[in-house]
């Protein structure tokens, strides 16, 4: 067990692929405290009384307050729903090496913000019109795909509004994360859960290393990795029973990220997705007449 835990420590400077994808090394993130804010001067003189505030200022006011008192709130007095350590899995991967076109930049971001029922819609009516569905949300232009399958491999439920992806889970419901790439080219995702590396656990960056999918490949994260051959699973749960809550990191319960990075050397370079998003599907005038023929 002690060799097994000083290899995968060892490894873990290099991508991994296999059934799952390819992960990559862990890099601890600082985190650093916000500076104060200066403190008020006192004046010369004696001030002017402020104006009475407005209506609607007193309204942001008060809900400015609310939410700060909301954002203190323990994790035990949290709605909704956050992600636990499940049971272990088997899930196998081996070692590759990749190369990014660009280290700290993807070429593309998805966020899935999830919650059960009642939750998803508190959320989405803030955002207006939405579009119902499976969590199966294209990115790149359709290049890639991400969803969230239940254990037995059907989507759970999701919707798109004002610009966000929403997936509706159930308490106790084990869920996997699905990616599917249909290019010709390799990509690396870097995932994160509720805030945290599905890879390490720790807080999540884009500059550590993920999963390498393949061209034309699928992917299927279903937990947080424990070492080379096996995950906890990801749970749906209270948020106080969140792997998040539980290492004392509960703000960012209930969003899932997906980065995805190009290949070096790959077809894919920013110059060719740029192109790709700059194309104009009617880039002509009038009609010509036809050339003659003699």
């Amino acid at each position: 067990m002690a060799n097994e835990k000083l290899r995968f420590a060892a490894l873990l400077g290099l991508l991994a692929v296999g059934c799952a994808g390819q992960v990559g090394a862990p890099t601890s993130a600082k985190s650093g405290s916000a500076p104060e804010a200066p403190a008020a001067q006192p004046g010369a003189g004696s001030a002017a009384p402020a104006p009475a505030p407005s209506t609607a200022a007193a309204g942001d006011e008060a809900r400015a307050s609310r939410s700060a008192v909301e954002s203190e709130a323990p994790a035990d007095d949290r709605p909704g729903l956050g992600t636990s350590w499940g049971e272990t899995r088997s899930s196998h991967v081996s070692s590759a090496p990749f190369t990014r076109e660009n280290f700290d930049q993807p070429f593309a971001v998805t966020n899935l913000f999830y919650n059960d029922a009642d939750g998803v819609r508190a959320m989405a009516r803030r955002s207006g019109f939405a579009h119902f569905g499976d969590s199966s949300f294209e990115l790149a232009r359709g290049a890639l795909s991400v969803r969230l399958l239940d254990a037995n491999g059907r989507p759970l439920q999701g919707l798109s509004a004002g610009g966000r992806n929403y997936v509706v889970g159930q308490d106790g419901q084990r869920y996997v994360i699905q990616i599917q790439n249909h290019t010709r080219q390799r990509v690396e995702a870097v995932a994160t859960v509720d805030g945290l590396d599905v890879v390490d656990g720790r807080s999540g960056s884009l500059s550590k290393r993920g999963y390498i999918i393949g061209p034309f490949a699928t992917v299927e994260i279903d937990g947080f990795r424990q070492n080379f051959d096996e995950v906890a699973a990801f749970r749906f749960g209270a948020v106080k029973d969140s792997y998040a809550a539980q290492k004392g990191e509960d703000r960012n319960v209930g969003v899932i990220g997906v980065a995805f990075f190009a290949e070096a050397g790959s077809r894919w370079s920013d110059f060719e997705v740029d192109r790709r998003h700059d194309a104009d599907a009617f880039p002509g005038g009038f009609a010509s007449p036809p050339v003659r023929r003699f």
